[in-house]
């Protein structure tokens, strides 16, 4: 996978849309796949109940079974907006230039307020490519004109809940007898809705009824040793009402944030349901994936924020395939996958070539097999939240994790020895050479990739004041 230029990129874009239409033109009685692509909010990797038992996902835990768990997927940045512009365009929030949630303030001084029209998105990839495509819930990257007639629908932001389902079901009853493929995009707000269920948690009264609640090993941690910004989201930011929480408290969160995943895991088996009813099943691939995730008391943190442990960037991926288009069922795949991979997977089921971007087809490992080249390491990007800007750049490999932060320093995680990330060992003497390895990784991903703005960027306070070395 080579770097490219925005401007390059651009131009290959250009030149593979023309490919497309020429290929569809040849190629219309081609029998592919319609494909149904689900998105979840701010879900966690492990909030499945094939991961872990607290969670009760059926749907889910049903759809994995059927097709492929893919447990070591993360996401490009633990932010809402930049991660679903990876999730659509195959591309790093670096090169979609959106760094962060819309409207925040940019390194250059001005603001975020949508992704840009350049990149192609999967949406006008497949229509291009002879796909009826539909899109419904949250979209939250600017409701431009060009994206929406990429989808086919005129309003990008439209219910993101149980209303996005009943959009849906009548989007594929209507595609019963149509010959024309169809890419159906559905998009849950849920469970980010965890913010609006914590705004009545309090840390008084007895918890509500619900299964025990494990404490994470993390819930231990003191955040010492680790960069400021993790203990000043805890002191100023959205972590400070549940700072002094006791254990008992904290579980309340947890079970708030289950009832949320559960909300998801209906609406997904509603839509399963629909497609065995439909007769639909076997014709339709099906993608399940979350944003981000949330840090659900690890550490005794919630939502998200500045840090990369893996309850934020590890997230569920679960792809099913027909066995009459190839795909395998039951499989638990442990390859490092990331959303950027979603775009040219999809594209390789669709029979359609993707612009070169940041991701790679994983349509070898959909039937169980391997990838001629895989991954060593994932890189994951963090700009910042609302005007308070924290620049990461996070390394992450099968037994390892390495974070470098501007102005804050740095984190090292043995995973194999603490998968809970609570030791940071980025100063301890006896891991200097694989802290210089893991640099040195990080370093030149971001070479490749063309990820060469870090160290342009300026970190803030909590109020958006700009840092300098040293006062930190």
């Amino acid at each position: 996978m080579k770097s490219l230029s925005r401007r390059t990129f651009l131009g290959a874009s250009a030149g593979s849309l023309l490919a497309l239409r020429r290929a569809g033109a040849d190629e219309v009685g081609v029998d592919r796949p319609n494909i149904l692509l689900i998105c979840s909010d701010q879900q966690h990797g492990r909030a499945l109940g094939v991961a872990d038992s607290f969670f009760d996902t059926p749907a889910l835990d049903r759809l994995a079974k059927s097709g492929v768990w893919f447990r070591e997927a993360f996401c490009t940045t633990p932010q809402c907006s930049p991660s679903r512009s990876t999730l659509y365009t195959g591309l790093y929030p670096h090169r979609t230039g959106v760094l962060g949630n819309l409207d925040v303030q940019r390194h250059d001084g001005g603001r975020i307020e949508a992704m840009a029209p350049g990149p192609p998105t999967l949406g006008r990839l497949l229509t291009v490519a002879g796909y009826h495509t539909g899109y419904f819930g949250k979209w939250h990257l600017g409701n431009r004109r060009d994206h929406a007639t990429d989808f086919n629908v005129s309003d990008l932001d439209g219910d993101s809940h149980v209303g996005a389902t009943e959009k849906a079901l009548d989007f594929m009853k209507a595609r019963t007898a149509a010959k024309q493929p169809f890419a159906l995009f559905v998009n849950y707000i849920n469970p980010h809705d965890i913010y609006e269920a914590a705004k009545v948690i309090s840390a008084d009264g007895p918890r509500p009824d619900g299964p025990p609640v494990p404490r994470p090993a993390s819930w231990t941690d003191t955040l010492e040793g680790k960069p400021a910004p993790q203990r000043q989201f805890l002191a100023e930011d959205q972590g400070k009402p549940f700072r002094d929480w006791p254990d008992e408290a904290l579980e309340k969160y947890r079970l708030a944030y289950r009832d949320k995943c559960q909300l998801v895991d209906r609406e997904v088996g509603r839509l399963l349901d629909a497609l065995d009813a439909l007769h639909m099943s076997e014709n339709t691939v099906v993608v399940y994936v979350s944003d981000h995730g949330d840090m659900d008391t690890h550490h005794r943190l919630v939502y998200k924020g500045p840090f990369m442990y893996d309850q934020l960037v590890r997230v569920p991926l679960i792809i099913r395939v027909p066995a009459r288009f190839g795909g395998g069922a039951g499989v638990r795949n442990d390859d490092l996958v990331s959303l950027a991979d979603i775009t040219p997977t999809l594209c390789a089921l669709a029979r359609r070539d993707a612009p070169e971007g940041d991701g790679m087809s994983l349509v070898p490992l959909l039937s169980g097999g391997a990838l001629s080249a895989p991954r060593e390491g994932v890189a994951v990007q963090y700009y910042g939240k609302q005007q308070w800007v924290n620049p990461i750049r996070t390394w992450r490999t099968r037994e390892w994790k390495y974070s470098r932060y501007l102005v804050h320093g740095e984190e090292l995680y043995d995973l194999g020895n603490d998968p809970e990330e609570t030791r940071n060992l980025a100063k301890d003497p006896a891991c200097a050479r694989k802290l210089a390895k893991m640099r040195a990784a990080l370093d030149g991903w971001m070479r490749r990739y063309g990820d060469t703005l870090f160290d342009t960027y300026w970190p803030t306070d909590r109020q958006g004041g700009r840092l300098q070395p040293g006062n930190g």
